[in-house]
């Protein structure tokens, strides 16, 4: 009795059994290489998010100390704190508004640039077969 086990291939080794065996390889070298580009960007996505958290606790957490002392000391002078409050929210709300704009100008002005660069520049040639209709 034989027991038979499907042993999954990783990315790198179904690159490196695409390149060796010719008759399933342009499928294999296809898998393996889309597999590695996955992994990759999954492995960067997770990299940079931690990055992110990181430094949104730290931004997060020394922005909530500097609020606490701002309050702690408009407090002691008798100032309000709630309107300070609300200014900086109403700041926060218009710099993130205007990175959002900033964002979208962005891309649209990459997409156009893209997209030119794809379309074929017409030749100055006259064409070389003369363009007439069938009867």
């Amino acid at each position: 009795m034989s027991s038979k086990t499907d042993v999954r291939l990783t990315p790198g080794e179904r690159l490196s059994r695409g390149l060796k065996y010719t008759a399933v390889g342009p499928v294999d070298v296809t898998r393996g290489a889309l597999g590695l580009g996955i992994t990759g960007a999954q492995s960067s996505a997770e990299w940079v998010g931690e990055r992110y958290r990181r430094g949104r606790l730290k931004a997060q957490l020394s922005e909530d100390l500097a609020t606490a002392q701002e309050i702690v000391s408009q407090a002691l002078l008798g100032a309000s704190p709630a309107r300070t409050a609300k200014s900086k929210l109403r700041r926060r709300r218009l710099v993130l508004i205007g990175v959002g704009v900033a964002a979208v100008a962005g891309g649209a002005v990459a997409f156009s640039i893209v997209r030119r660069s794809t379309q074929p520049e017409p030749s100055p040639l006259p064409p070389s077969v003369e363009v007439a209709p069938r009867p």
